[in-house]
């Protein structure tokens, strides 16, 4: 069964930065097409970036050129690098994998959630 735990969320001023991690267990993270979702209070669940098995990565474009997702294989690991940090970026964040080669952009195409991590950014 495949697991995947999220940290590094926290309280940041704006113009902040932050790394978010997802540690996968249960299938080797290579394996999976990974991406992270966020969601605000009283919104849907929205797309941040993903990383296919392929190596492309897709972002929400309201994050291109902020934020950077990443790979560690060697330690199983899922990496979110934001940088420039607004308050429109205050969400729970979700770390999702799916077995498909591409990285979708919709929730419903993800079959592995973990439980999320909460990022604050104050002005």
């Amino acid at each position: 069964q495949v697991q995947l735990v999220e940290s590094g969320g926290g309280l940041v001023q704006a113009g902040g930065s932050l790394r978010l991690s997802c540690v996968v267990s249960g299938r080797t993270s290579s394996s999976i097409t990974m991406g992270w979702f966020r969601q605000a209070p009283g919104k849907d669940r929205e797309f941040v970036a993903a990383s296919s098995r392929v190596g492309d990565r897709t972002y929400l474009d309201s994050v291109k050129g902020r934020f950077t997702i990443s790979r560690d294989s060697a330690k199983n690991t899922l990496y979110l690098q934001m940088n420039e940090l607004n308050p429109e970026d205050t969400a729970l964040y979700y770390c999702a994998g799916r077995t498909g080669y591409q990285g979708r952009t919709g929730a419903s195409d993800y079959d592995y959630w973990g439980q999320g991590t909460q990022v604050t950014v104050s002005s």
